[in-house]
């Protein structure tokens, strides 16, 4: 169960993203980002009763820096304004398609699948979606799975047309224009806080799973 504090640190360096002020403050990160570490420890035990890939992972391995890279940003805060972790199996930076979690006031959510994988293991992803269309589709348009995600996440960055080397009538089209393939269910605070939040989590990751494991068969054994 995560603490309120832990949302209340998040609130306080969202106006203050400044190094005098984290620096002054380091202690109140540091009990955040421990009582973030125990649920994401928590969540992994229970995506590990259905997933065994995540079993031992662990979980500092998944979570992310809050230090910001201002280096080619125009938004120069030194600090991001969320905890989040990516647990996969190796950890975060594996490049499998994994169970994300991030937890931001006002900006809660639970997501998975690939985001912005690099060429070639989105070409292995598109080539598979095109092979196993009907197979991916059954998944995206289970019942369940709809009433958790509805659809994948578009992305601003999809392509207009067919990426090249795809029939431009191949029924999966839409989908191919992909550069992500993920889903997200947003989340209000009250859930994050809730006692019972681990065990919902768990319930939305079991259903995401068949879409991971379809997603890192195809950059896995790519066609």
């Amino acid at each position: 169960m995560l603490k309120k504090s832990t949302l209340d640190f998040l609130k306080k360096l969202k106006k203050n993203n400044n190094r005098d002020w984290f620096n002054a403050n380091k202690h109140l990160y540091e009990d955040a980002r421990y009582d973030f570490e125990v649920l994401v420890f928590d969540i992994i035990q229970k995506i590990a009763e259905y997933d065994e890939s995540v079993s031992g992972v662990d979980p500092k391995s998944c979570l992310f820096r809050i230090y910001r890279d201002v280096r080619f940003s125009k938004n120069k805060s030194p600090y991001k304004t969320n905890l989040a972790a990516d647990i996969q199996q190796g950890g975060r930076k594996s490049n499998f398609a994994g169970y994300y979690f991030h937890v931001e006031p006002d900006s809660c959510m639970l997501a998975g699948g690939i985001y912005m994988p690099p060429p070639d293991k989105l070409l292995a992803i598109r080539r598979f979606i095109a092979d196993s269309y009907k197979e991916f589709e059954k998944i995206v348009r289970a019942k369940d799975f709809k009433k958790e995600f509805k659809q994948l996440w578009q992305g601003e960055d999809k392509l207009k047309t067919i990426p090249k080397g795809f029939e431009k009538e191949h029924p999966a089209a839409d989908y191919l224009k992909n550069k992500s393939f993920i889903v997200i269910q947003e989340l209000d605070d009250v859930k994050i806080l809730s006692n019972k939040f681990v065990y919902q989590a768990a319930k939305v990751f079991k259903t995401m799973k068949p879409f991971n494991d379809f997603l890192n068969r195809a950059v896995t054994f790519p066609v």
